[in-house]
């Protein structure tokens, strides 16, 4: 157990780190192939970073779950605390289920589109249905739509705890913040 007001170590800076790069770029990927990336193939891009998500994500919540995170300020309130626990917990089901959906709708039988991982090997498709495989398109895009807004609370959170209330929630989250206090 880390003492009051410590870090979080550095397995979970690093997986914390990596993967918040890797939903940004994927997230701006998702939401803008058809518009402003039109004409791009980035759709492969996109899903080998899912796939790489996926992975890491898997890997982040067994490190959490043998991991105990620091403790929250003591001055934070109740809700407050409450609400960082549900966000950091639909993180977790968002980071996994974007990823299967994702692949699940890639696998429709009726057009099949494999998965590559960066060109190095494909994923095998899923056993799936037509209607399950539509379904989670539309399941995936909702997803990735709540996952972009989670993204922005999270970070106005982040940024309302370092620059308003001045606390460390912030800083104990940064590879290059100072390790004592």
């Amino acid at each position: 157990m880390l003492p009051r007001g410590g870090r979080y170590d550095r397995g979970a800076i690093a997986f914390h780190w990596t993967t918040a790069a890797l939903v940004l770029v994927n997230l701006f990927l998702g939401l803008f192939h058809e518009s402003l990336l039109e004409g791009i193939r980035v759709i492969p891009t996109h899903k080998a970073i899912g796939a790489t998500v996926l992975v890491l994500s898997l890997g982040r919540l067994g490190w959490r779950l043998t991991h105990r995170p620091p403790h929250f300020p003591e001055n934070m309130k109740a809700a407050e605390k409450a609400l960082a626990k549900a966000v950091h917990w639909l993180f977790y089901a968002l980071l996994i289920a974007l990823p299967l959906t994702g692949w699940m709708f890639t696998s429709n039988p009726a057009r099949p589109r494999p998965v590559s991982w960066f060109g190095l090997f494909d994923l095998p498709l899923l056993p799936m249905t037509r209607d399950i495989a539509v379904t989670a398109h539309d399941v995936h895009e909702a997803l990735g739509l709540l996952m972009a807004g989670l993204v922005v609370l999270h970070v106005a959170a982040a940024l309302r705890h370092h620059f308003l209330l001045r606390d460390r929630v912030l800083a104990r989250m940064l590879p290059w913040a100072a390790r004592n206090g």
